[in-house]
């Protein structure tokens, strides 16, 4: 950053008093703009025994599958945004059953949140970030070109939480290094 944008006068990263991390500060006209963690929501949608993925047509990851997933708009709930982001990408209509994985990516600076979520119909289509949509079986499922460690990662609990029946909450960290 190198301008306010409230006054447009040049901003200086500087810790401020009582703040242990350094925050851009604009000395003229006193705003100091907090950058925070980008929250990412998605849906896992389900029907039947398949789960629907789109295989993404924008970077990062062009050409690899992913869970409907995107960052979150302001004014928007996060359940809210599951069910936005599933429309973007995959034409489809989703009803949210419950938060399921929450993945923290520290390093870069980012929320993954996804949702068990139950399609509403078969009339899905890829919308403009998606090369094409498809439902697949676990068996089926392209486990060597999901595009992230948290898609891949919520993946492997739905399918061991669905053979036991015992849908929890998880949770957890992803570093570079684990990816």
């Amino acid at each position: 950053m190198n301008y306010c944008s409230h006054c447009g006068a040049k901003v200086e990263l500087k810790a401020q008093p009582g703040d242990h991390l350094p925050r851009y500060v604009c000395d003229a006209c006193g705003t100091v703009h907090y950058e925070n963690p980008k929250i990412v929501v998605g849906a896992i949608p389900e029907w039947e025994d398949k789960i629907l993925l789109c295989r993404r047509a924008i970077e990062p990851r062009h050409g690899l599958w992913t869970l409907p997933a995107g960052f979150m708009e302001n004014h928007e709930t996060t359940a809210h945004g599951a069910i936005r982001e599933t429309a973007e990408e995959a034409n489809a209509r989703v009803e949210i059953i419950a938060l399921y994985t929450l993945y923290n990516l520290p390093h870069i600076s980012q929320v993954h949140m996804f949702y068990r979520s139950r399609l509403l119909d078969l009339n899905f289509t890829p919308g403009s970030e998606s090369l094409e949509v498809e439902l697949f079986s676990e068996e089926s499922l392209p486990w060597n070109d999901l595009a992230f460690a948290s898609v891949r990662k919520t993946l492997q609990h739905y399918f061991k939480d669905r053979r036991s029946g015992d849908f929890g909450l998880h949770t957890g960290d992803i570093s570079p290094h684990r990816e």
